[in-house]
Parts: structure tokens; sequence; C-alpha cells
């Protein structure tokens, strides 16, 4: 079966950075694979100025979803740390109509009960695609949808990622796809050298010197970084067996319908 594939998320990285190795497994499986990408990113550099970053984050996106397999993503463009700004409910609407035009089989997105999240527009994209999951089958819930010609649609699968890693999440074997994942997530450039100059940064502060600890790895951040998102999948993938994985909380049906299936031997994957 050929599925459907949506991803809604905060910034241009993260559908790579918390899922990529799924999203490029489903795409290598034959299906058609779509991120709807809330913000610009515009915030998340030391160097560059946000006119600038918007732009390369826009190419950045695009061709991280071309490594994965999936289609040219979709973007949203509100500033990076404004979601938290938008007048109520804006950000559901947005969401509900995309579930309701790209009509997915499986929604991959932010965890709102996720443990320790500190980013505003990754909480805000929580919810309001938490809440967009849930009310986009009511055909009352934006009935203006419906002269677009967009109906009312349930996601039967979904597949939250967060920061934490609970003992009951499922967790998803990427042990074929984990290059194609850092691949993509290598065309983030600018993300890298960020998040890797931030790291750096805290690591002097902390009196940790990361150069003599990492050896020719500081040297170049992409390559520290696939290291350690390799070390963080491996850990991932070691509590069910893989060699590499990532976690998700997963819900599928209402709980009675959930408990039917089960008595007929069909239950959660």
């Amino acid at each position: 079966m050929t599925h459907t594939v949506l991803a809604l998320v905060p910034h241009p990285d993260d559908a790579e950075f918390f899922a990529g190795g799924f999203l490029a497994k489903l795409a290598k499986q034959g299906a058609s694979v779509t991120e709807v990408i809330a913000t610009d990113g515009c915030r998340g550099s030391y160097d560059l100025d946000i006119a600038s970053l918007i732009q390369v984050r826009s190419i950045e996106a695009h061709n991280a979803a071309k490594v994965l397999g999936a289609n040219p993503p979709i973007l949203l463009g509100y500033h990076d740390f404004e979601l938290d700004r938008l007048p109520a409910g804006e950000l559901r609407q947005k969401f509900i109509y995309w579930i309701r035009k790209i009509q997915p089989d499986i929604i991959i997105t932010e965890d709102p009960y996720g443990l320790y999240e500190p980013h505003p527009d990754h909480r805000a994209v929580a919810w309001a695609a938490y809440e967009a999951i849930h009310f986009a089958e009511l055909p009352l819930i934006h009935p203006e949808h419906l002269q677009e010609g967009l109906q009312p649609y349930f996601v039967a699968e979904k597949y939250y990622y967060s920061q934490s890693v609970e003992p009951h999440h499922k967790i998803i074997d990427i042990s074929e796809t984990i290059d194609t994942k850092l691949a993509a997530l290598a065309e983030h450039k600018s993300q890298i050298t960020f998040l890797t100059k931030g790291i750096f940064q805290q690591a002097r502060q902390a009196g940790l010197n990361l150069e003599a600890i990492l050896g020719e790895a500081a040297a170049d951040p992409l390559l520290a970084f696939q290291l350690s998102m390799k070390m963080q999948a491996a850990e991932i993938g070691r509590q069910a067996g893989f060699e590499y994985g990532e976690s998700f909380r997963y819900e599928r049906y209402h709980a009675a319908i959930e408990t039917q299936l089960a008595l007929l031997g069909n239950p959660k994957p």
C-alpha cells in the first residue's frame, strides 16, 4: 500500500532532526511525503542577519526534503520565535487546511505532552497540530474549507516526537536510512554551524575542552554533529534491539475501536 505522509513541524530542520530516518524509510517504501514548516527559522544564527537567514533556510529545507525523497516543503513563513504571538486558532486552522488538502494516512508532528521542551515554537506547533489532527474530521470546524473543495478528514496514524524518549514509545528501525537522515541534516549547513557553535560556547563556559575530548571531529562541525546524532539514534535503537532508531508516541483510533481491533487480532502495530 502506498501511503501519503504529512509532517507538521516548527522549523526547517525539525523534520529531519526528529524523524528524518522514518520519513526517508517511508519515502523509500513509495510513500508521498510532504513537510509543512511553520516558521522561516530566522533566529537560528550567531552570524547571519534575518533576511539572509530566511533565504538560506528556505534553500536548505528544499535541499533536505529532496535528499529524503520527499516533496518540496510547504513553508508557512511565520517568523521564528513568534508562533506564540499569533491570534488564537490561526496556526490550528492552517494545519487543518493542509490535513484536508493532503489527506495523509500518516502524520508526524511534535508531541504536546513531550517533556523538557523550552522552545515556544515547538510548543505552539505541538498543540496546534494536536488539535488540528483531532478536529479536522468535523465539518462544522472551518466550514469555509468546503468552498475550496476540501472535505473533513480523519488521520488514522499519528506519530508524535519529542525531546524525551519514554519507555512506552514506539521505536522505528531506521538502521537502513540513518545515512539518508544524516545526509538530509547535512543540507541544513547553517544550523549545524549554529548548533555546534552554541555547544562549544557552553563547553568553554563550563571549563570543558571539547577540542581535546572530540579530537579531529572538533575541527569539523558536520562530523561532530553527525557523530552526536548517530550516538543518539543508536541509544534509542538499542532499546528495541535495532542498530539505530527514532522514538514516537503512537496513536491510531479511539480507545473503544482499538479494544475491538485487539480482540479481532489487530492490535496497535
